[in-house]
């Protein structure tokens, strides 16, 4: 049987993050979905999205991208979130029939303002 190989990041919410003003937090947010969108036209990140409802958890969001763990951590290094010490990583490989998981191209967002546009 063939199967087919994702790397599954869980971004997780660092407690000891730098303080910064709503404005701050604002832009890093926009340059953070711009990164994920770029990512996601190239092709590298299939899914990515907010996780609410875990109680207990410092888990933000999860992303699913194609190809090795090793891959995936480095080009989810270069998310602004990430560089700012806003946000951690947890990794792992996610091996699955092949086909059994299709992921269809759709236009991520750029921006706050366009996930507000519903």
């Amino acid at each position: 049987m063939e199967f087919d190989l994702f790397a599954v990041l869980l971004l997780k919410r660092r407690r000891e993050a730098p303080q910064r003003t709503k404005a701050e937090e604002n832009a890093l947010q926009d340059e953070h979905l711009a990164f994920l969108a770029r990512l996601h036209a190239e092709g590298h990140l299939l899914a990515a999205g907010p996780v609410k409802g875990l109680p207990g958890s410092d888990v933000a969001g999860v992303c699913i991208y194609r190809g090795s763990v090793d891959e995936a951590r480095a080009r989810a290094a270069g998310d602004p979130l990430v560089r700012a010490g806003v946000l951690d990583l947890e990794s792992f490989s996610w091996w699955v029939p092949g086909g059994a998981v299709r992921f269809e191209p759709v236009r991520f967002p750029h921006s706050m303002a366009e996930v507000g546009e519903k």
